[in-house]
């Protein structure tokens, strides 16, 4: 795993295999350039994150379908939570589609809990908008860096 190690076109490019309505590579160069916004970064995924006062937000998290179920989306969203909790974040948060099992599954398993629900919030192309759930991990606090 590596902080910021990849461009924004290449960002752009992994997400276009993991999401129908991928973020463009401009999207990706505008929330680089944001205040604590860090993109950590993997041979077949990334996660990015923002980090404001005590509080975290996974923003996006990819990993190209040949890869996944190999623990490396776990692996980034752990990464991502150490990184938060050393800024000084003590919660993080993330939505992630209702119908979308196997994301519910890996955030499940590093520990995160639903707190609340966007009805309505994914557009799906020829279905009914789905669910987002507002999930949390309470974080341990700053970490000790080195």
């Amino acid at each position: 795993m590596s902080f910021d190690t990849a461009g924004p076109e290449a960002l752009a490019a992994l997400h276009g295999t993991s999401f129908d309505r991928a973020w463009t590579a401009a999207a990706f160069a505008d929330l680089l350039s944001q205040p604590g916004v860090t993109a950590i970064t993997a041979p077949d995924g990334f996660i990015l994150f923002r980090v404001v006062a005590d509080e975290a937000e996974i923003l996006t998290l990819a990993v190209r379908p040949q890869a996944r179920g190999r623990g490396q989306g776990a692996e980034l969203t752990r990464s991502a939570a150490v990184a938060a909790a050393a800024a000084g974040a003590q919660r993080l948060f993330l939505e992630v589609a209702e119908d979308n099992v196997a994301a519910r599954a890996l955030y499940r398993r590093v520990g995160f809990e639903a707190v609340g629900r966007r009805p309505r919030y994914y557009a799906r192309p020829g279905a009914s908008p789905v669910d987002a759930l507002l999930l949390r991990l309470n974080l341990p606090g700053p970490l000790p860096i080195g």
